[in-house]
């Protein structure tokens, strides 16, 4: 599978087979989430959330191509992330494209 953020893959004509999503909501235990707010009083990254992030984009990304493969497509393109925090220590990210077959 072919994964682009552009609306096009150089050399290939595409048919468009629809959008095509992925989405996951991701915290933390509570015991990461009190010590990324002790270090919001120092500053400096909060490595955990970082890797919390990671994961959802992934996982994200993983449920979109099931969506596009069910479909029967070659690639995804224009594929775009959204974030959201739905609560304290909890974020959503969604992962968009467009499902598309090679003519």
């Amino acid at each position: 599978m072919i994964l682009v953020n552009t609306d096009y893959i150089a050399g290939k004509e595409l048919e468009m087979l629809g959008l095509v999503k992925g989405s996951t909501i991701q915290t933390k235990h509570l015991g990461k989430d009190i010590g990324a707010g002790f270090k919001t009083l120092v500053g400096g990254e909060l490595t955990s959330y970082n890797e919390m992030m990671n994961e959802a984009r992934a996982l994200a990304t993983k449920r979109m191509v099931e969506e596009a493969q069910a479909l029967g497509a070659d690639a995804i393109v224009n594929i775009r992330y959204a974030s959201a925090s739905v609560m304290a220590g909890a974020a959503e990210v969604m992962a968009y494209g467009t499902a598309v077959k090679f003519k």
